[in-house]
């Protein structure tokens, strides 16, 4: 039985593996030379013997039980191909009025930290990250390991406790409305209303549902791998490679091909010996093909003559990011891993984003530096800095003239938190934009995370992992159910497979 698979991102990579565990002849084509999507790594020199190394994307580590299923699940031990650690502090905070936050890993010790300085009863806290639980354990089974668009889905134990808790999963309310009910502090409301961007949404317009978010990453745990994010996608691809499956990398699929109610094959374009080689890939019999790209462009480009799924292609895309690397020449004990430097009005850096599709003039920033924790990653006495801003995704803006104002306004925030002039320290600079984006990842739009969670029933406005039109495709990946970001793109893997 043969199987192809479109895209080596984090999800076609999962999915392959699953497949080969159970008998299938697996072929991964991908456009790039590199696997891992958005998950990939690149280095910067600055002269002969001065390296820093970056991981391209996503840089927070939840559920890592996740990746370990992968590799039980082929007979292999984890820890022969992947090590990780967990985190004792989750993110350092910083305002612009000097005010600064640790969130300790440790429930009670963050209490203390919040009550200490925000002045913020710890109960507050742990009631939050208690409600946090329960709304995942809720949603879990029900929304995150099954299709939505199953009837089975909604006819069995898990579907009936989930309706008996609606009213505890905050569909009806915003992120928002729910944050600032349960604290006093608007630091705090803020700190957990970040929580949003990380399906790339909006906290003053998501559902409170979201508020599950913070349970992977206090309840379940932040993670660090040794290795480097990097290092996720090079041990997947390696027990992928030991189970016999074939990575095509520079070898972009331009076409699906079906025949009645199957696809047959695909049309690929490649390079061998130099030359840029057309062919048609068709292995007899193609018992099923699975799409790990961006489901808009999977129907418009490669089946364009299907029928197209237009109310979910069409609808509102995630935020997309800005992201400076940068090579600094000097080390900075009061930054750690994860960093945040906050914008000083929340509400119009999210109008900007979703309303007005600008990047605003105060930007929040995520600051990550892997050199903390893997410090080979930079010179001695040197950080790796990733700079992220929450960006609106591409519809044409000015994105030369974007960068160069988005420079300044993180050089000038992150000096004045930092006490000193950030701009002679950058010894090496590269820029991913939404435009990069969406040309080397085929993201919609330089989109995240695939469709806007901006409503109570986006959830139901991904595209499905399996076809109607065509009994042998599935989809996986950030832009179709459950979500973006690793952990819900394995669990599309895991829900597109377990289908087959």
């Amino acid at each position: 039985m043969t199987a192809a698979v479109i895209g080596a991102g984090i999800a076609g990579i999962a999915a392959s593996i699953r497949l080969a565990v159970k008998g299938y002849d697996v072929d991964v084509y991908e456009a790039n030379a590199y696997p891992g999507g958005k998950l990939s790594s690149f280095e910067q020199q600055a002269g002969k013997l001065h390296t820093y190394r970056f991981d391209a994307g996503p840089s927070l580590f939840t559920m890592p039980h996740l990746v370990d299923e992968l590799f039980q699940l082929a007979g292999r031990n984890p820890a022969d191909y992947f090590e990780y650690i967990r985190l004792d502090e989750t993110c350092r905070y910083f305002w612009d009025d000097g005010t600064r936050l640790t969130a300790w890993s440790d429930h009670d010790r963050f209490g203390r930290e919040v009550e200490t300085v925000l002045g913020e009863p710890a109960r507050h806290l742990q009631e939050h990250l208690h409600d946090s639980a329960v709304k995942y354990d809720v949603t879990e089974k029900l929304f995150l390991h099954r299709s939505l668009h199953k009837a089975s889905t909604w006819l069995n134990r898990d579907a009936l406790r989930g309706y008996l808790n609606l009213p505890r999963l905050g569909v009806f309310g915003t992120m928002n409305e729910a944050n600032e009910r349960r604290f006093q502090h608007p630091k705090l409301v803020q700190l957990f209303n970040r929580y949003a961007t990380y399906n790339g949404s909006d906290p003053y317009q998501t559902p409170a549902t979201m508020n599950i978010i913070p349970h992977l990453e206090y309840n379940i745990g932040a993670f660090f791998p040794t290795g480097g994010m990097i290092s996720i996608t090079n041990s997947l691809v390696r027990l992928a490679e030991d189970l016999g499956v074939r990575f095509h990398f520079n070898t972009r699929v331009t076409e699906i091909v079906t025949e009645g109610k199957k696809v047959i094959g695909l049309h690929t374009k490649g390079r061998a010996g130099g030359a840029e080689v057309e062919q048609l890939v068709n292995p007899a019999p193609l018992a099923l093909c699975i799409s790990n790209m961006d489901v808009v462009n999977t129907f418009r480009k490669l089946l364009p003559d299907a029928r197209q799924p237009e109310r979910i292609l069409r609808q509102p895309k995630s935020s997309s990011g800005l992201i400076f690397y940068w090579g600094i020449k000097r080390e900075f004990a009061e930054l750690g891993l994860h960093n945040i430097f906050f914008s000083n009005d929340y509400r119009a850096e999210f109008d900007s984003l979703f309303g007005r599709n600008e990047l605003h003039n105060d930007p929040t920033i995520y600051l990550n530096i892997t050199s903390k924790y893997k410090p080979d990653d930079a010179p001695s006495g040197c950080e790796n800095w990733f700079i992220l801003l929450n960006a609106p995704n591409n519809t044409g803006q000015d994105w030369d003239a974007i960068i160069q104002q988005a420079r300044r306004d993180v050089i000038r925030k992150l000096s004045h938190n930092l006490g000193v002039d950030i701009e002679p320290l950058i010894e090496t600079e590269s820029v991913l934009d939404p435009r990069s984006i969406e040309s080397r990842t085929s993201s919609s739009q330089g989109a995240l995370y695939g469709n806007s969670s901006n409503n109570r029933f986006a959830a139901f406005l991904r595209h499905a992992n399996f076809s109607r039109q065509f009994n042998n495709m599935y989809f996986v990946g950030g832009s179709v159910h459950p979500g973006g970001g690793i952990p819900l793109c394995l669990l599309s893997a895991k829900i597109a497979t377990e289908m087959v």
